[in-house]
């Protein structure tokens, strides 16, 4: 082919672009604004000037960089002064968005700019992934010095915020900093007295302790209260005995414990010397308790710990889980979690709150932050997977006119009508989930109980709708991203496989929903 007619193909196709890029960025100008011109006007004044839509030699790739998510595509086909009136109007929109926390995130992708080696790959292996993990937690614990534990206590929404850059670069990352901080460290931090919160939480923020979360058991998950875990108070040597009483009460899907986990927030049955019976115990309902697993030296198993690997996963297996049985594991009665419940060297137990039920409730209560991370969390899934797929039909062009350039897929109505929708649900989920996290910041302050009451509502009905809406947009993003969708490196299958579990930890959703029924009906009666 001649020159010269390649070089007019590729300046007539330029001005498509040109011309379909104007279209889509209407609404970036004022009402009334002449901009840089209509339709036919962009296009006969870039081909009269011969401009190739870069904006001059080395302008592009330097632009690129500058310039925020969902703009990059754009940025390919439109002249320097078009980028100029773009990201000026952008920008202000894109502070916005980025919250108050914006250079706190920053932190955790320059940490990753300077060290690409912890960067994970398309293809690795789950040891291998593991091993990595560990690795981003300790260079950004150690090295960047952020402290997510310290944000969770003082300042819930930098957390949260902190939270969302872990989860761009690879969920794995976000969920076992969750485990670590979040659940090791928040239970301890909440469930504890001050005697817990001086001698742990130092060690768990600086990752010098990581530790793990054993509520779950093989056959109870959702049924908390139903868990088989026995925690036996021997008052002859002050101590809690914790035992696994049959292989339904093994603790399963432990996060941390299969490799890393040196403690555990055990959940388990407190049983009690009855009063009527020097034989009898009585059942004071689901407590939690600190239980040592390995040796701080040689990070062997104690004795009457067991812990197996739950094996590849779904996804996530940058995560390792575990399950874990105990058998007659002694600890001292001061590793007994006992702000809402604690038990008398002489066996009597006493608590602030008046029943079993209110007990229970506000234990529960107070781990609903890893629902209002997850909710926060699977929108920042929703917001990659949109990008991707927005980005991607900016860029594809099949079909079109008879000898005419062909058009881009976003273009085309069908496209539209996946995408936007799910486009316009981002940035309705990033609000609700910000109001979200600030009721929960506020609640944390106040420990205000109609704060409590609303932010315990608002939780599970958001994290179950967000969650269910991100993984079904993530398997239409997907598909439409065509085949080229289906390759690892676009990351839409990991985001996808790795986000299926949000629907069912830290609260089925189904039960959530159910949950969240039972309290509109209450409200209305």
């Amino acid at each position: 082919m001649e020159p010269d007619r390649v070089e007019d193909e590729e300046k007539t196709a330029r001005v498509a672009a040109i011309r379909r890029l104007e279209r889509l960025s209407a609404h970036l100008r004022d009402e009334g604004e002449g901009g840089v011109g209509g339709d036919d006007e962009v296009g006969s004044q870039a081909e009269a000037r011969g401009e190739d839509g870069y904006g001059g030699a080395g302008d592009g790739d330097d632009s690129e960089r500058r310039m925020g998510v969902g703009t990059i595509a754009r940025s390919i086909c439109v002249s320097r002064k078009q980028k100029k009136k773009i990201l000026s109007n952008i920008k202000p929109l894109a502070s916005y968005l980025a919250g108050d926390y914006s250079l706190d995130r920053q932190r955790v992708y320059d940490f990753f700019r300077k060290n690409p080696s912890l960067i994970t790959p398309a293809e690795i292996s789950k040891k291998d992934h593991r091993d990595l993990v560990l690795r981003q937690m300790l260079g950004l614990v150690k090295e960047a010095n952020i402290r997510p534990l310290q944000y969770l206590l003082e300042n819930p929404a930098k957390y949260f915020a902190v939270g969302e850059g872990f989860g761009v670069i690879d969920l794995s990352l976000a969920i076992k900093m969750g485990v670590q901080f979040s659940l090791w460290g928040g239970s301890v931090a909440n469930l504890g007295t001050k005697k817990h919160r001086d001698k742990y939480l130092a060690d768990i923020d600086a990752l010098d302790l990581p530790g793990c979360f054993a509520m779950t058991e093989l056959h109870h998950g959702s049924n908390v209260q139903g868990v088989q875990t026995t925690a036996t108070f021997d008052k002859l040597t002050d101590e809690f005995i914790i035992h696994t009483p049959n292989d339904g009460a093994v603790k399963w899907w432990i996060g941390n414990a299969a490799l890393h986990g040196k403690m555990a927030t055990v959940f388990a049955r407190l049983k009690l010397p009855s009063s009527s019976s020097s034989s009898m115990e009585e059942d004071m309902g689901v407590h939690a308790f600190i239980v040592p697993l390995r040796s701080m030296t040689d990070h062997s198993l104690f004795p009457g710990v067991e812990i197996r690997d739950c094996g590849y996963k779904v996804g996530l297996n940058g995560i390792d889980n575990g399950a874990i049985r105990f058998t007659k594991v002694r600890v001292p009665r001061d590793n007994m979690l006992d702000r809402f419940g604690s038990v008398s060297a002489d066996g009597k137990y006493s608590s602030p709150l008046p029943t079993a039920s209110k007990r229970f409730a506000a234990t529960l209560g107070e781990l609903v932050g890893g629902r209002v991370a997850l909710a926060s969390g699977s929108n920042g899934v929703l917001k990659m997977a949109t990008t991707i797929a927005v980005r991607y039909s900016l860029l594809r062009q099949q079909f079109g006119p008879p000898n005419e350039p062909e058009i881009a897929i976003l273009d085309y109505q069908s496209m539209q009508q996946k995408l936007m929708p799910m486009l316009a649900s981002t940035y309705a989920f990033h609000f609700a989930t910000a109001d979200l996290i600030k009721r929960y910041a506020d609640m944390k302050k106040t420990k205000d109980d109609a704060q409590v009451a609303d932010v315990h509502v608002l939780s599970a009905g958001l994290k179950a709708y967000v969650t269910s809406y991100t993984n079904r947009a993530i398997s239409i993003c997907r598909e439409a991203c065509g085949g080229h969708g289906y390759a690892a490196v676009n990351r839409l299958g990991a985001l996808r496989n790795d986000h299926d579990i949000f629907l069912t930890f830290e609260g089925d959703n189904t039960v959530l929903l159910q949950q969240l029924i039972l309290v509109s009906c209450t409200l209305c009666n």
